[in-house]
């Protein structure tokens, strides 16, 4: 540690971590915000709030699809090729909100209270303010909106498994990701 003969004088070393830091902490604040603006976006773009049930998103999702279908612009290329994409952004933000809405939560609620409890975690990693748990079971879920200073306690963890209990399932938005595949 350098000696300082003044109490202002700071070194070029400690202003590149300071700047390290605060380059850290605005990275992680501004991941949520777009983590969480994903999900608004995705509502926005349906015309839907957090309280839909998947009967009324299946429907808006549907009657949505018709209005900007790809086939029914067949001379407009241009036409086309904006309701392709449109539909493309449609079908993600529909998948997306069929996985978090809480009608789909609670019909898997069985399988994931099992695996959360009772299975260790196999493998966990992090991008952009969703944490991916894997476990052993094969089951795997991403968690939205996990701060990047959980994360790192996680990892740092003696049992990672025994943290993700007390500070991420319950906690979190999740939604399952997948499942392994055996071997």
């Amino acid at each position: 540690m350098p000696t300082f003969q003044s109490p202002l004088q700071i070194n070029t070393e400690h202003l590149r971590i300071l700047h390290s830091n605060l380059t850290t902490f605005a990275a992680d604040k501004k991941g949520s915000t777009i983590t969480m603006k994903r999900i608004v976006e995705h509502r926005k773009l349906l015309g839907v709030d957090k309280t839909v049930t998947l009967k009324e998103l299946k429907t808006i999702y549907r009657n949505t699809m018709k209005d900007s279908h790809p086939d029914k612009f067949v001379d407009d290329e241009a036409g086309r090729l904006e309701a392709e994409e449109k539909s493309k952004s449609v079908i993600e933000a529909y998948h997306f909100l069929v996985s978090i809405n809480p009608e789909t939560q609670e019909r898997y609620r069985e399988e994931y209270e099992e695996t959360t409890s009772k299975s260790n975690i196999h493998d966990f990693y992090y991008e952009k303010q969703i944490l991916v748990i894997q476990h052993l079971d094969g089951n795997s879920y991403e968690y939205i909106g996990v701060p990047r200073n959980t994360y790192i306690k996680m990892v740092n963890a003696e049992s990672p498994s025994r943290f993700a209990r007390r500070h991420i399932y319950g906690s979190f938005i999740y939604r399952k990701a997948g499942v392994m595949a055996e071997d």
